[in-house]
């Protein structure tokens, strides 16, 4: 599995994206990969998942099959939630 988070750096979200990514790793291990909305990839990404709102969790197959996306900061998967996709 892979996770992604599409945000814009240098917003008042960065933080708790930074806290969020912090705490996954610290619980299990494993890393979320933050993608800059505004670069190539991340405009790309979001564009090719209909993505408009920052941030935004995604989630892949190890083969890179598109699974389950996250908008809603408020509606984001806990940690737990998130790792079981890691299995």
């Amino acid at each position: 599995m892979k996770a992604v988070i599409l945000y814009k750096p240098n917003t008042e979200l960065e933080t708790s994206v930074n806290e969020y990514t912090r705490e996954f790793s610290r619980q299990t291990g494993r890393a979320i990969e933050l993608i800059d909305v505004e670069s190539v990839a991340g405009a790309e990404t979001a564009r090719l998942y209909d993505i408009m709102q920052f941030p935004a969790i995604l989630v892949f197959r190890d083969d890179g099959q598109f699974i389950q996306s996250w908008i809603d900061r408020e509606k984001w998967p806990t940690i737990s939630e998130l790792s079981f996709y890691n299995q």
